[in-house]
């Protein structure tokens, strides 16, 4: 959905508040490499989505992600993505890919204080990573989006909440 207000232009990528349960979305926790992280995605009674778990280092773990493959978005003529959350006053990394096969994703960390945020992430500022490391490859083009997520990975053993209402472009 494409909206216009006060001169700004924003298309949706995901409502949380238009889903009654959140459809799509994949957990993928950290098991896949041994760890025993445990991630998961519902809904509050209020329509928001609620990505939550905790975060185990034991047997070389450390993360919980949750990813969206979305058909193909166009995003020229964008320039930032903006996230609507309200966080446990810990960080976590927005993560995009392009194309849902490439091998990389476009990342961006970001702090949560506790309070409902708007958080908005310029295109600039996604770096190319894999697997935590920086890539040798050109940023984010903002020409198309196929997939979003939201990762938790503090490099400490904890629990973990951020509630999200939106994520769009801008």
């Amino acid at each position: 959905m494409l909206i216009q207000d006060s001169g700004t232009m924003q298309k949706t990528i995901y409502d949380f508040s238009k889903e009654v349960k959140p459809s799509g979305w994949m957990i993928i926790n950290d098991g896949v490499m041994g760890g025993l992280s445990r991630g998961n995605i519902s809904m509050d009674d209020d329509g928001n989505g609620i990505f939550w778990g905790h975060v185990s280092l034991e047997n070389n773990g450390g993360f919980s992600l949750a990813r969206l493959s979305i058909p193909t978005m166009e995003a020229a003529g964008f320039s930032k993505i903006v996230l609507e959350v309200k966080g446990d006053s810990k960080r976590y990394q927005f993560r995009l890919k392009e194309k849902k096969g490439q091998m990389h994703s476009y990342v961006h960390f970001f702090e949560t204080n506790g309070y409902w945020q708007t958080i908005e992430i310029p295109f600039e500022k996604l770096i190319p990573a894999f697997r935590g490391r920086t890539m040798n490859l050109p940023d984010f083009a903002g020409d198309q989006i196929e997939e979003i997520g939201l990762l938790v990975g503090n490099k400490k053993e904890e629990d973990f909440q951020i509630r999200i209402r939106t994520i769009s472009l801008q």
